[in-house]
């Protein structure tokens, strides 16, 4: 690290220790975080006293948050078939990860300390990993110099640094240029990924491109046996599922669903929020009824004959993406952004979605292949809706060729998978 970024950057890491000691407990995303860490150091000691094997390599894995930690997963997956006895941690920082990463089959998963050398010197001593894998970006100066100075084997799978990204910037590329140049192996995602980390410092010899492991991760979902929900909720009617939308998404939707249903009479919407306030699920069901639609939630016993089916529980849409004769997917009518469009092109579905999708490689890549499409109002809403769940043909051509543009993208993990050993080899 930039010897003029020691301090303020030592200065930081105090200030959050701090504030994990006073800051009291609650249920926002911030609160979260800091009183999860209280006593971390002493977590990562006591798994380590109890089952780190030091006769069995270990790779750790970080993934800040769901996204990341879906992208590390097929890897994850490979390494525990094919090395039976490596032991695997998995750190992430992010409230949100917190139970995906309970999900994973990993000897270890708890969150990341705040970035201080000390914690960053503890957490080593205590894994003693044999190599240290981040999975996108995430990477953490201290800990990166403390991994480096242990001899420990550093990589990074499907790695992106996009043009707008602050870490191509000036301030984080004096705190980062240390660390890049230590990571010894980087799988970017497209050529232009790889051309980015090495200018940021990554030495050019050290970056190849292998793809996004997303693709592998939704390919293989799509792909196994349904859930006894999607089976109870299969149906002939022709279905939208929509996703993750916020208010932003619904003006647009709601409005152009009323039109749909005047010319497309038995059609059906399953609809995914991305927040689950009681206001916002009772304004969706207010709204149905108010139109003279049968309303149900996704768990009610009448949610298989209801017309309007509101999904009040994560984790299931990937899933219910399998029930898509159309997909829409929220966030790019609001400033959050497009949430991914991979899920339901992955099932075959033809995938719609609002004008802000510009930091979207994916709903690019769709778009080009015919199985994605950009709308931005209800009238284009409603003009798309009508041609996809109305003709066969139109919509089959647009289903086919969002699952190929998926199909395509396969390979990643495999490529990340070699990556991860060679860094075990070394």
């Amino acid at each position: 690290m930039n010897s003029l970024l020691r301090i303020p950057y030592a200065l930081a890491g105090h200030l959050a220790h701090a504030l994990v000691r006073v800051v009291p407990d609650g249920q926002s995303k911030v609160r979260r975080g800091l009183s999860a860490r209280r006593g971390i150091v002493g977590r990562y000691e006591q798994w380590s006293s109890t089952f780190r094997d030091t006769a069995r390599p270990l790779i750790w894995f970080h993934a800040p948050s769901v996204g990341e930690g879906l992208q590390a997963q097929p890897v994850i997956e490979l390494v525990r078939t094919r090395m039976p006895d490596v032991q695997i941690a998995y750190t992430f920082y992010s409230p949100s990860a917190q139970q995906f990463a309970q999900s994973l089959d990993v000897d270890f998963a708890d969150y990341l300390p705040f970035d201080t050398f000390a914690d960053a010197d503890a957490i080593i001593a205590a894994l003693r990993p044999s190599a240290l894998v981040f999975s996108k970006l995430d990477i953490w100066p201290a800990l990166t110099e403390r991994a480096a100075s242990a001899d420990i084997p550093i990589g990074v799978i499907s790695a992106t640094l996009p043009e707008s990204s602050g870490r191509r910037g000036f301030f984080a590329r004096a705190l980062l240029a240390d660390a890049y140049r230590t990571i010894e192996r980087v799988g970017a995602i497209d050529a232009t990924d790889a051309k980015h980390f090495r200018e940021v410092g990554v030495r050019p010899e050290r970056v190849q491109v292998t793809g996004d492991t997303r693709y592998d991760q939704v390919w293989a979902r799509a792909r196994r046996a349904p859930s006894a929900l999607v089976e109870a909720m299969r149906s002939s009617r022709p279905t939208l599922v929509a996703g993750s939308t916020w208010p932003s998404d619904e003006v647009h939707l709601l409005s152009a669903w009323r039109k749909i249903r005047d010319k497309i009479p038995d059609a059906r919407l399953i609809i995914a929020p991305h927040e689950l306030r009681a206001t916002h699920i009772e304004s969706i069901k207010r709204w149905a009824r108010n139109r003279d639609l049968r309303f149900a939630r996704i768990d009610a016993r009448d949610a298989p004959d209801a017309d309007v089916v509101l999904v009040d529980r994560f984790g299931i849409l990937g899933d219910l993406y399998a029930l898509a004769d159309v997909a829409f997917v929220g966030g790019a009518f609001h400033s959050a952004g497009l949430h991914s469009v991979l899920e339901p092109a992955a099932f075959g579905a033809p995938v719609l979605f609002g004008p802000r999708n510009d930091k979207s490689r994916d709903a690019a890549r769709l778009i080009e292949a015919g199985g994605g499409a950009v709308v931005t109002g209800d009238a284009d809403l409603s003009l798309r809706l009508s041609d996809w769940l109305g003709s066969l043909a139109a919509r089959s051509s647009a289903a086919e060729a969002a699952s190929e543009m998926v199909r395509s993208g396969v390979g990643a993990a495999e490529r990340s998978f070699a990556l991860v050993s060679a860094l075990l080899d070394r």
